[in-house]
């Protein structure tokens, strides 16, 4: 079994499903099986069920943490909609002094079939988009979309819901592109009142 719960550079992660609609050429998963802590971020078969996941949250040492616990493993965890709500809503229950973000590929409507944006923007203080590109044509050039050419136009739009709602909203791209275009997803972030903030790749 994957372990749901890991620590990354002092920071608590959740795991809760190796399903995502893209294969982008940098993804971290292609280089190994865990980061942090974690013996294996691989779930063998399926996702975790919510009450999985309730499971390893009440089995973790969080004596004196108070900081973020951030929805990021290998996969896309909108993809496991109704147990990334669950798993939530019961961290602000059971943990009221941390903050909660979701880094997402900005897919979840998509996904759902259904505008998602304003109940994950209930349910977390901080909401991070990969962005990744300025356009479609090179947005699934990098990222391959099951979804085409809808990917992008879906994740501008889930963006700007996200910034209706409030929250703490930040788009990131990931330094394997060009200058050139993280200076044309800047402009772009810059048009649409979202910070960006550029990540350094990790290869391992």
């Amino acid at each position: 079994m994957a372990n749901i719960v890991y620590t990354f550079e002092g920071h608590v992660y959740l795991n809760i499903t190796n399903a995502c609609p893209c294969k982008c050429e940098f993804c971290i998963r292609n280089n190994g099986d865990s980061v942090g802590d974690a013996d294996t971020l691989w779930f063998s078969g399926h996702s975790p069920s919510f009450e999985q996941v309730k499971k390893e949250i009440d089995e973790f040492d969080f004596s004196g943490y108070t900081g973020e616990i951030i929805f990021c493993g290998y996969g896309e965890p909108t993809c496991a909609y109704d147990v990334f709500v669950k798993t939530a809503k019961y961290l602000r229950e059971k943990l009221p002094e941390c903050k909660l973000r979701i880094n997402t590929n900005g897919l979840s409507d998509l996904l759902n079939k259904r505008p998602t944006a304003k109940e994950i923007c209930e349910l977390m203080d901080t909401v991070s988009i990969s962005l990744n590109e300025y356009n479609s044509e090179k947005y699934e050039a990098l990222c391959h979309p099951s979804f085409g050419e809808k990917a992008f136009p879906a994740i501008l739009k889930f963006a700007e819901d996200c910034k209706a709602c409030g929250v703490n909203l930040k788009f990131s791209v990931v330094d394997v592109i060009s200058k050139e275009d993280i200076d044309a997803c800047q402009a772009l972030a810059d048009k649409m009142g979202i910070p960006l903030r550029v990540r350094n790749y990790t290869a391992d």
